[in-house]
């Protein structure tokens, strides 16, 4: 498995910590992006660094299972190490899966420039929201450090490093620095939990930390990247930003035998830190969102633009992850839409620079009328009856649908997590889609991140400078307008009371007394025990609309999909 080269000796060590983006399965893309890295520092550095299974793609799931992937990862891996005897270039560090007696490892394999490997496994299996390890890989052993010209790293795959054994481990055993490649998802405050990672496993093992993550989007999770190099005092010498990058680092032997960092001289500067928590979330959007469209292959996207705020911050996501010129709002006004409400669509595309296609769907109403009237005639009608409410939702679901199979584009839903928590959403109609940009944003985050838009135009993103989307869309109160006079604050609430209970029984798994305590607290103003009461008994039986939701950006602690698996038959509730 592996050959020792460590006679080969510096007393500095050159190594480039490299943040980009893999997509799962593309075996020969991920590894060409290895060998142009290679390429670039020939002959300036000595190691390269990459994420967390980084040459298969992360998280990978049940495609681990399968054998002739993992036959044709390894035959890639060795196809590079072939490539890599006596070329000159750097040495790599890069992941993906080994076989195991019964189930695969997670592994770091540390090429050496004459094709030799050395491989260390993931101890540390995580099974938590939203990855499921245990049910795909086996653990390894505890790793041991690996001699590389001089120096021992002490390679921790992901988790092993977020839990303190695995570092003490490889300190006592005699580790120099830790090597951290990483998978780890973007969360709103995750920067900061890495951080305080880092600087507590300093403070344990006394050895400075190189932790490398990818960046890009994967399904429902964004990785952020926020790489960094932290010194033996636990100051950050070097971090990267929510994009594509590259740091270098040298690693000096100290006057006390142990290992110094600096900022290394290939790259100079490392611009652009990372953000703070509002454009990290916008990011996060744009970059999930793009990453779907481009990785399975769309040309663009449709979306419902009714007026209001949630698909105006959609359609403005869209424009910033795609351009505007693969963007198509579509209006679809029936006899309740307001002409305010018309003017607010077609403003915010036009200070989108998009297109704008209108579609009234008064027809479909009618014909859905008349088709139903003589089943209808004589049936008894519900106290709370949204029948022809929801044929509206729909039809405007049919119209998107139609646009998407003619034209190819992937219709963008455009709902958020507080109508998703209480079921405040049309299966089939406003539900309907390929992607849900907002699925795990609350109401009130989708205000403040249309009101931060308005005002912020970070680099990277393709929309324009300036205002998004008019200030009258983010003033005006939210309405479905499926009915006259209809608001949605009638039938939630207000937003603000809405969203601190929910944020207490989804991410907090309290039942309704705590959530409405807490929540009250959280905003300042009493919450009763009843409302809570009528919130939780409505996101309960919304859990079978849910389960038939499309995908979305996950940003908080526990998203609706992969981090909340309740069963729809449930007379327990929340």
């Amino acid at each position: 498995m592996s050959n020792d080269t460590s006679a080969n000796t510096t007393s500095t060590l050159r190594i480039v910590c490299v943040q980009a983006n893999p997509t799962v399965g593309a075996l020969q893309g991920n590894f060409d992006i290895v060998r142009r890295h290679r390429a670039q520092y020939r002959g300036k550095a000595d190691l390269l660094v990459f994420s967390e299974c980084f040459g298969s793609g992360y998280p990978l799931q049940d495609l681990v299972l399968r054998p002739g992937f993992r036959r044709d990862f390894r035959a890639a891996l060795d196809a590079l190490a072939g490539e890599m005897r006596g070329d000159g270039g750097p040495a790599v560090l890069v992941g993906g899966p080994l076989d195991g007696a019964a189930l695969p490892y997670n592994a770091a394999f540390l090429i050496e420039t004459d094709g030799s490997m050395k491989i260390v496994l993931k101890h540390t299996l995580p099974n938590d929201e939203v990855y499921d390890e245990k049910r795909v890989f086996a653990p390894g052993p505890l790793p041991a450090p690996v001699d590389f010209r001089g120096f021992r790293l002490g390679i921790a795959i992901c988790e092993d490093f977020w839990h303190g054994k695995i570092a003490q481990a490889l300190a006592a055993e005699g580790a120099d620095l830790l090597i951290v490649p990483n998978g780890s998802h973007f969360r709103t405050g995750k920067q900061a939990v890495r951080l305080a990672i880092g600087r507590r496993t300093v403070k344990a093992t006394g050895l400075p930390v190189l932790y490398v993550n990818q960046v890009g989007g994967q399904d429902s999770l964004v990785f952020d990247g926020g790489s960094y190099a932290m010194d033996r005092a636990g100051l950050v010498i070097a971090q990267a930003g929510f994009r594509e990058c590259e740091f270098d680092i040298a690693l000096e032997r100290g006057e006390d035998g142990g290992v110094d960092l600096r900022r290394g001289d290939v790259l100079g500067m490392l611009p652009n830190g990372y953000p703070d928590e509002t454009e990290a979330m916008y990011r996060a959007l744009v970059l999930g969102l793009r990453d779907y469209v481009d990785k399975n292959g769309f040309p663009g996207v449709v979306l419902g633009m009714s007026g209001g705020i949630d698909s105006a911050l959609s359609a403005a996501v869209a424009v910033d992850a795609l351009g505007a010129g693969r963007v198509l709002p579509v209006r679809m006004p029936s006899p309740h839409t307001s002409a305010e409400s018309m003017e607010d669509a077609e403003r915010a595309a036009s200070l989108l620079g998009t297109r704008l296609l209108t579609v009234p769907i008064a027809s479909a109403m009618a014909a859905f009328d008349g088709m139903l009237a003589p089943v209808f005639d004589g049936l008894p009608v519900p106290a709370a009856d949204t029948t022809f409410e929801n044929v509206q939702a729909r039809a405007r679901g049919m119209t998107l649908m139609a646009l998407s199979n003619r034209l190819g584009l992937m219709v963008l839903s455009t709902g958020n997590k507080s109508e998703m928590s209480v079921g405040y959403a049309t299966l089939y109609g406003d539900m309907c889609g390929g992607y849900s940009v907002l699925k795990d944003v609350y109401k009130t985050i989708v205000f403040r991140l249309a009101r931060w838009r308005n005002t912020h135009r970070p680099e990277g993103l393709l929309g324009p400078q300036g205002a998004v989307m008019p200030d009258r869309i983010i003033a005006k109160p939210p309405s479905a307008e499926l009915r006259e006079g209809q608001t949605d604050e009638q039938a939630l609430g207000a937003y603000e009371h809405l969203d601190a209970v929910l944020a207490t029984m989804v991410e907090g798994l309290n039942g309704a007394d705590r959530a409405a305590e807490l929540a009250s607290a959280a905003v300042g103003q009493p919450i009763s025990a009843a409302y809570a009461e009528r919130i939780a008994g409505m996101t309960a039986r919304a859990q079978y609309k849910r389960d038939q939701s499309p995908p979305g950006v996950v940003v908080t602690e526990r998203t609706y999909g992969p981090g909340w698996r309740l069963p729809v038959t449930n007379h327990y509730g929340l």
